[in-house]
């Protein structure tokens, strides 16, 4: 990058933004970007970083701003204008041409805009073969799609995006799906793009692996800019660490003589999960106590969604998840239900054109009328604003009041284990100590087993008896909250 950085930049976006409605998912957003850079754009989940390359890549038309490629204004112009231009972008879902092999899906993105050149000579498809080499497919030209391994369709991605030879390449999370040793592959095959010269803009959840590989490194948070710089240095900024964090590091663990002892209520037993091929889970082992309060932490991408709803029954898996003792293989997700283990989904998944009320009582509905007077009355003591606001449209609550609802909701079916998925992602500070304080209530008054997934360090601590840390679909710390900011803090981000 240093040889670069005296050159014009090849790429410049200034004060890029786009909204929908009245949300402003990318505001102001100014980069540069050389020849022969690796870029990354990071930031939580919602933080606007696909939303911006789709923007420069003309997928998505700028609600303003200028997208400057060797001084031209690009911005608003479509996606397949832009491409000409000299742009390739890798797209963060595999969208091959199925019934057609390997070579000829590189082909058909090496064929010329004209009609009157649309059958493939001889130099097109020696092109192709090199690509297919280059991407590393040289060994299954001759296969289709469907047969590939997830690793090599997202190497045909890569090829198809470098097929015409562009001078800017675009690449959304390349890292999902793959293995360690997958994501290290690569990574050498996007540092190869930057030594042909190319500039390369880079989105993806795995923050260590973007670390890795940048040259520079843009953190956003809510659509805007938090800092820009080289990686080491933007991963130390205070800001990017209590956004990714939450904050500084506090705990609250009881004694862990208070479970270790005691056989577990949920065991989670290598438990691996694929989406199609892209593994999501790789041999998962956790375990929670009865009364134990677990948190799973992991940035976005980790896996901890996919964890919670294998557990919950939503999705095949291999490995085994015992509860007390009996396997949950081939359980549906109402019966897992109706037996105890409650899940809050991340989407809290509200039914917005009926009452706060409503909602709580389909929550509670398998309850007499005696217990469901008493659990509303337990429930409006945890969440004042949920009794105030009881009459009110779920959709009309603010976002804090609506994951209060969710909750409460999840609550009212009084649950044995409580599942909840990332509580906190886009509250205010003032409504995460409500739910802190909520929580805190939960784990001294009662029962209840609380397993907590969530990116947000600081809330997750001080509610936890044990940490989990999962990173990359594995769990690879486990320990007592106290032990995390001296072990795993650090290694976090």
């Amino acid at each position: 990058m240093d040889a670069t950085s005296n050159k014009p930049p090849v790429l410049e976006v200034r004060c890029l933004t786009k909204r929908f409605g009245g949300l402003t998912a990318v505001k102001n957003l100014s980069l540069d970007l050389h020849a022969g850079e690796i870029f990354g754009l990071i930031g939580p989940n919602g933080s606007g970083k696909s939303t911006a390359m789709k923007s420069i890549m003309g997928i998505e038309r700028p609600t303003s701003g200028e997208v400057l490629f060797e001084g031209e204004n690009l911005a608003g112009q479509p996606s397949h204008k832009i491409a000409r231009r000299g742009f390739g972008m890798v797209f963060q879902h595999s969208r091959p041409l199925n019934r057609q092999t390997v070579l000829e899906n590189i082909m058909v993105a090496l064929l010329p805009d004209s009609l009157f050149m649309l059958l493939p000579d001889k130099a097109l498809t020696e092109r192709a073969k090199w690509i297919a080499d280059r991407v590393g497919l040289g060994n299954v030209t001759n296969r289709r799609p469907p047969t590939l391994p997830f690793a090599d369709l997202r190497r045909l991605e890569l090829a198809k995006a470098i097929a015409r030879d562009p001078k800017v390449v675009l690449v959304d999370e390349p890292f999902a799906g793959l293995t360690l040793a997958e994501v290290g592959t690569f990574s050498e095959l996007i540092r190869s793009f930057r030594d042909e010269g190319r500039a390369v803009l880079l989105v993806d959840h795995n923050v260590k692996s973007v670390a890795a590989l940048v040259d520079r490194v843009l953190a956003m948070y809510l659509g805007e800019e938090i800092c820009t710089g080289r990686a080491e240095e933007v991963m130390r900024n205070e800001t990017v660490r209590r956004v990714y964090l939450g904050g500084a590091i506090e705990t609250a663990a009881r004694p862990e003589a208070n479970f270790k002892d005691k056989a577990p209520l949920l065991q989670v037993e290598n438990v691996s999960v694929y989406y199609g091929k892209a593994q999501a889970l790789d041999h998962v082992s956790i375990h929670v106590h009865q009364g134990e309060f677990v948190s799973v932490v992991g940035l976005n991408g980790a896996g901890k969604t996919t964890l919670f709803n294998t557990i919950s029954g939503f999705l095949p898996y291999t490995g085994e998840i015992i509860r007390n003792g009996e396997k949950l293989r081939g359980t549906t997700p109402a019966k897992i239900a109706r037996s105890g283990v409650v899940q809050c989904p991340e989407s809290r998944e509200l039914f917005g054109e009926m009452s706060v009320r409503e909602n709580l009582d389909l929550g509670g509905q398998h309850l007499t009328e005696e217990e469901k007077a008493k659990q509303i009355a337990w429930l409006f003591e945890l969440f004042p604003i949920l009794r105030d606001r009881q009459g009110q449209m779920a959709q009309t609550l603010s976002g804090g009041e609506q994951q209060m609802l969710a909750i409460g909701r999840a609550l009212m079916m009084q649950p044995k284990i409580l599942i909840l998925d990332e509580p906190t992602l886009g509250l205010a500070p003032v409504i995460l100590e409500l739910l802190s304080k909520a929580l805190e209530r939960l784990r001294q008054t009662t029962d209840i087993t609380v397993l907590l997934g969530e990116q947000n360090v600081t809330f997750a601590l001080p509610h936890a008896d044990r940490v989990y840390v999962l990173e990359h679909a594995r769990i690879v710390w486990e320990g007592d909250p106290g032990r995390f900011a001296a072990e795993a803090g650090e290694g976090y981000l």
